[in-house]
């Protein structure tokens, strides 16, 4: 309490967003089994390694005091942007970062010529898509069709 008797109202966190070091590896692949967007046929070392080697690709994390509390993985595929990896810690949600993280992300692929961004969500992650809706997305009413080039269960 203050000397006039009011709470002192606690300071809110500051996000900063950078691109993804090297050095990030550990305490982002934590960030991603916490927010569970690990699956075993997409293992962070692949994913990242990746994106790092894909120049229409890029890694962002967002940091509070130097600690990596959020992340996103931004990419183009020539025609269209795609967004990957958004991820918040749970000690951090509410304060905006998740729309911060999409925004960076939004902005990088739009330097680069990019008009429209996709997303995907997976069935287990349902609740994620109002937060989506809020920042504008919809649901796209073409389906997303996959084939497995590599078995996804070879080790």
């Amino acid at each position: 309490m203050s000397a006039s008797g009011a709470q002192a109202s606690p300071v809110e966190p500051r996000l900063t967003v950078r691109p993804y070091a090297a050095t990030d590896f550990g305490a982002v692949a934590d960030l991603w089994q916490r927010c569970g967007l690990v699956v075993s046929h997409n293992p962070p070392a692949t994913d990242i390694a990746l994106c790092m080697d894909t120049p229409s690709s890029a890694l962002f994390v967002g940091t509070v005091d130097d600690a990596v509390c959020a992340s996103i993985m931004a990419g183009s595929d020539g025609h269209r942007g795609w967004l990957y990896y958004l991820a918040v810690t749970p000690d951090f949600r509410g304060f905006g970062f998740g729309r911060a993280m999409v925004r960076h992300a939004e902005s990088w692929l739009s330097a680069r010529g990019v008009r429209k961004v996709h997303l995907m969500i997976r069935k287990t992650n349902l609740d994620v898509r109002d937060f989506y809706r809020h920042l504008g997305y919809g649901e796209n009413p073409c389906p997303v069709m996959q084939r497995w080039l590599v078995d996804p269960h070879a080790g």
